[in-house]
């Protein structure tokens, strides 16, 4: 009797596998037969909406079927780096991964995550650097990051810096800031980079960490002034924007963004992703389009984008240790 038990449980669990592998199967040779969603983890009209657009279109235009872009902020983006973690791995739930939940946060916030930034999801591939800024409104009366630091050590803890919220490249920028320079700021976290932005234009948040998206209109108009970027080096479409380690050396803060898939999506729809970003992301006028808006386009195999999350989380956790940054630095 316990050899027939024995037996019946090897065998559901090898109809099990099979089941699974002819869905994948199939899954791999119809796709796509239906609009795929891609999960946006911040809120509609930043960067990263952008870029998931550009990318989405590159998809609809090669594979006939829509990209429908599904904004799920919140919890630094983790939230929807989560609900992409538990979706089904058909290839029709997609998202952005941020460094702030892929590396930055997980980096940060360790068993907190729900979920394991390399483990539970597919790499599909890279799609874009994105230098981090320091934007402060004009009501501040300054227009470089020196002025900012003379203001800071004066009056500690009287500045405020706005971020996307706890665990983002924003948030530890900030309190890179903070430690590299040995000032004091108050951090004030936003459920995305919208609310955030909305409320240093407005006046009442005099400084931000923000990708340049969304402050280079206004820093054209005086409206806002963006004092520096977290690149290595200054950006070759915006030369005359100096870079923060030109005044407080050995600052670094430039994320990036890519496409992942939940872990166990079927590698020929991974292949056939990653190659529709390649070539849609190598495009001339789509480079000047990215550039244009503060991005640098950088593409990858999916192994490499697997490689380069490793590597990356590796370096986050360092700069954060060596930082002595915690999610309590910036009260």
């Amino acid at each position: 009797m316990r050899s027939i038990r024995k037996f019946s449980a090897c065998f559901a669990t090898l109809l099990s596998l099979a089941s699974t592998t002819y869905h994948q199967a199939a899954a791999a040779t119809a796709y796509p037969s239906k609009p795929i969603r891609m999960i946006v983890p911040y809120t509609p009209g930043a960067g990263t909406d952008f870029t998931a657009r550009e990318v989405g279109q590159q998809i609809t235009k090669a594979l006939g079927q829509q990209v429908l872009i599904d904004n799920r902020p919140g919890a630094g983006a983790t939230l929807g780096h989560a609900i992409l973690s538990r979706a089904q791995p058909d290839g029709y739930t997609l998202l952005l991964a941020t460094t702030g939940g892929m590396v930055s946060g997980p980096a940060l916030l360790g068993t907190k995550i729900p979920y394991d930034p390399i483990k539970d999801f597919a790499p599909v591939g890279l799609a874009t650097y994105v230098p981090y800024s320091l934007v402060a409104h004009p009501g501040l009366g300054i227009s470089t990051v020196k002025e900012m630091l003379e203001i800071a050590r004066s009056a500690p803890r009287k500045l405020q810096i706005a971020s996307p919220g706890v665990g983002t490249p924003n948030h530890i920028g900030a309190a890179q800031l903070m430690t590299r320079a040995g000032i004091e700021l108050i951090h004030v976290p936003y459920k995305g980079g919208s609310m955030a932005f909305l409320d240093v234009v407005a006046g009442n948040v005099p400084l931000l960490i923000a990708g340049l998206l969304q402050p280079l209109p206004f820093h054209r108009d005086g409206k806002l002034r963006i004092l520096g970027v977290g690149h290595s080096q200054r950006l070759k479409a915006y030369p005359d924007i100096p870079t923060i380690a030109e005044t407080i050396p050995g600052y670094y803060n430039t994320g990036w963004w890519g496409i992942v898939a939940p872990a166990g999506t079927a590698s020929k729809i991974i292949t056939t992703l990653n190659g529709i970003i390649i070539k849609g992301l190598a495009q001339p006028e789509v480079i000047q389009r990215f550039e244009k808006n503060g991005f640098e386009v950088s593409t990858t195999t999916p192994d490499g984008f697997r490689e380069m999350m490793a590597n990356d989380l590796k370096m986050w956790k360092k700069i954060i240790v060596d930082a002595r940054i915690s999610v309590d630095v910036l009260p």
